[in-house]
């Protein structure tokens, strides 16, 4: 049992064991410790070689999303019959580690339809990406030059003009 002490550095059996190494001609407390001193060191040097984070790019709307996986193709049927037999469970997590189990005990011949679900959606994916590419290509289309809607760019020439109409009465 430890004795209680209303001093908290009081009892410390690390320290204690310092003390010892103390009256053995040890290091004492005072001292500092190399390896403490090392540390210092390496943790300057490596905050200061810590590369600054790079923004990311924007991500293009118009870009196809990436087909989903058999295991995905699966879980999309999975979650509906799942949520029919279980209708009070509001849980993700549950749906998805069910899901995960029963994907497990497949076999390979049961997965099949599935495997050929993403197969198909990978080459229509496939193909949409060969055409949003050849669009980047081609560069961007007179109609995607300015950010702004045809109406925006009509305000903006009808306002200026009200505004040269006004100085010439002046």
């Amino acid at each position: 049992m430890k004795p209680k002490h209303t001093d908290r550095n009081a009892y410390c059996p690390y320290r204690q064991t310092l003390q010892v190494l103390d009256m053995k001609g040890g290091r004492s407390k005072a001292e500092p410790k190399k390896a403490d001193a090392k540390l210092a060191v390496k943790k300057g040097a490596a905050a200061a070689k810590k590369p600054a984070k790079k923004a990311k790019a924007a991500k293009d709307p118009n870009k196809p999303k990436r087909p989903a996986s058999a295991f995905f193709v699966f879980m999309e049927e999975f979650r509906k019959t799942f949520k029919e037999k279980h209708p009070n469970n509001k849980s993700v997590a549950a749906v998805g580690k069910a899901g995960g189990d029963k994907w497990k005990q497949m076999s390979n011949a049961e997965k099949a339809p599935y495997a050929a679900k993403a197969e198909k959606r990978k080459t229509e994916y496939n193909k949409s990406m060969d055409a949003y590419n050849k669009k980047l290509a081609e560069g961007p289309a007179e109609d995607e030059e300015s950010d702004k809607s045809k109406s925006e760019v009509d305000e903006e020439e009808d306002g200026s003009g009200e505004e040269e109409e006004d100085d010439d009465d002046e």
